[in-house]
């Protein structure tokens, strides 16, 4: 008796595991991963499906180093991205005060963290990555922007309205300047930002 309640308890908890592991932060992917003919889409729905990725700062105590750290951001409301990456970041983190003092900045995502890749290596050209680079920008706290991104941020990621006020939490973008995305063999995708930031009415089913 007892065997068969742990071996239904096993199957149980075995389900439960291949749910949760469809899930990105809480949430199940949105639309499905773009054709690799469609690097504009493909880019967009990069942005859109992830949650975090690693901002790179030019730090100004290190010699002037590239500094590589894991942020959380969002685009939009899951349904409503624009593309453009918000950060909610305090100056004791390093990443912000660096980008203060020297606003080149990049953003990468990878579609690994998504569970799309399979058992292929992250490296793999087939799983999709995306590198944003850009200027590092603080947003106006009283601007529409700010409200935007901050609803934004929130959706994604609700603990973030709880965190210290005496931390001074601000929120931040990346102002997209060149786009470097590989999600297939013989290099990189060659996407403007204009192509990247307002896409053709086709691609907008991949993002949305």
């Amino acid at each position: 008796m007892v065997g068969r309640v742990l071996h239904i308890f096993n199957i149980f908890f075995f389900l439960i595991s291949v749910f949760l592991g469809s899930q990105v932060q809480g949430r199940s992917l949105s639309v499905k991963k773009p054709d690799p003919d469609n690097a504009a889409a493909t880019a967009r729905w990069l942005v859109a499906q992830n949650s975090w990725g690693v901002l790179n700062t030019i730090s100004s105590d290190l010699g002037g180093a590239p500094f590589g750290n894991v942020v959380s951001f969002s685009d939009g409301k899951p349904g409503k991205g624009k593309g453009i990456p918000y950060f909610y970041l305090t100056t004791l983190d390093p990443s912000a005060r660096y980008g203060l003092k020297d606003p080149r900045a990049s953003l990468t995502v990878s579609e690994y963290p998504l569970g799309t890749c399979g058992k292929i290596d992250p490296e793999n050209p087939t799983c999709a990555k995306l590198t944003l680079t850009g200027k590092f920008k603080l947003v106006d706290p009283k601007s529409k922007e700010a409200e935007f991104a901050k609803t934004a941020l929130f959706s994604k990621h609700s603990e973030m309205k709880d965190w210290p006020k005496s931390h001074n939490f601000q929120i931040f973008k990346l102002e997209i300047e060149n786009i470097f995305l590989i999600d297939w063999f013989g290099g990189p995708k060659p996407i403007t930002s204009d192509e990247y930031l307002h896409p053709k009415m086709k691609e907008i089913a991949y993002i949305m």
